[in-house]
């Protein structure tokens, strides 16, 4: 798929008779869930339409759905916390899922977080992926299975603590961004590992994208919330996940300083917070004049109200864009509606 700001591929109509449904469904990333329940929420208030149905499936499970097909059977966009793949973009097209909408919303932040009753810790993107990784290199380079058990036993200036970190499941897209984030990133820093990305790239890969099966890492589901309270109940552990997320529960939590800079709406909006990333909508095309409202609900969604600057989803931990981007989005948005021909209705 072109990596564009917001892509549109040929006009698709939909095929068959009308749909029946008049309630607007949505999947997709749990990261992106609670922003886009608050658009559907007050689409439901302002519009005198049904409020959207958001399902969290995680990213991966919402491309899925999405790209499973057209109808009334299959969901109208889906929530992402990372650009689609390649492969999932050629699945939507193999199943009649042609004309797909691109949406930037904003960015978040991939945090490290822990309970404000824990011990401070600040790390570098190194000795994350060296407490997570499945292999590291050992004394002569080679790699060898993690032998950590201590974060003090891969740096003694972190705490003497038994590593235990919960993170979110290989079909979440915050996985996608812990591996690409984190890990990648925190390989990149080994000198061994930088010269086997030279000489057997796809080596290198398999190091960053394989996480440690021991019980260091534990997968805690799609609902972050449940990491939260894991979290809340354990003060010795640590938990993956968004931004947004960290921002709801500063009472509980606090995000971890990763490579000098604290997870904070001014560090990850001025790119000094490097664990960043863009999140997206999908919408399709093909159901835009068949499915009721949903070109107003993409409206509502990049309107200024929503995701400006001062707009209602930054109180909810959304890093909004920059004021060209939004504008933008918006155009493109607004295109989108434009484009509704009569004969979709």
């Amino acid at each position: 798929m072109k990596k564009v700001l917001l892509a549109v591929s040929a006009l698709a109509l939909f095929a068959g008779p009308a749909l029946a449904r008049d309630q607007i469904r949505i999947v997709g990333s749990s990261t992106v869930y609670p922003f886009t329940t608050a658009v559907a929420e007050n689409f439901g208030k302002t519009s005198g339409m049904k409020t959207p149905v958001v399902e969290s499936t995680g990213t991966g499970g919402g491309m899925k759905l999405f790209c499973a097909g057209v109808g009334e059977d299959s969901p109208d966009a889906t929530n992402a916390s990372r650009r689609m793949k390649k492969g999932e973009w050629e699945t939507c097209n193999k199943n009649g899922v042609t004309d797909i909408v691109e949406i930037l919303i904003g960015f978040d932040g991939l945090t490290l977080a822990q309970s404000k009753a824990g011990t401070p810790m600040k790390i570098s993107r190194k000795n994350l992926f060296l407490a997570l990784a499945k292999e590291v290199p050992g004394a002569d380079g080679k790699l060898v299975a993690n032998p950590y058990k201590m974060w003090n036993e891969i740096d003694p200036s972190l705490p003497a603590l038994k590593i235990e970190v919960l993170g979110p499941p290989p079909t979440s897209g915050t996985r996608d961004s812990m591996h690409e984030l984190f890990m990648e990133k925190g390989a990149e820093a080994i000198d061994s590992l930088k010269e086997l990305k030279k000489s057997d790239a796809k080596a290198f890969d398999a190091v960053w994208k394989s996480v440690r099966e021991d019980g260091a890492y534990v997968e805690a589901g799609e609902n972050d919330n449940v990491i939260v309270q894991k979290l809340d109940a354990n003060p010795n552990a640590f938990g993956v996940f968004g931004f947004s997320f960290l921002e709801e529960n500063v009472a509980k939590l606090s995000g971890v300083e990763i490579d000098g800079v604290v997870p904070a709406y001014e560090s990850i909006n001025d790119g000094s917070y490097k664990p960043s990333r863009e999140m997206f909508v999908y919408v399709k095309k093909a159901h835009v004049g068949v499915i009721p409202g949903l070109d107003k609900f993409a409206m509502e969604y990049v309107s200024e109200a929503a995701t400006g600057e001062d707009g209602y989803l930054g109180s909810k931990g959304l890093v909004t864009l920059p004021r060209d981007r939004h504008e933008q989005v918006v155009a493109a948005v607004t295109a989108l509606e434009a484009m509704k021909g009569d004969e979709l209705h």
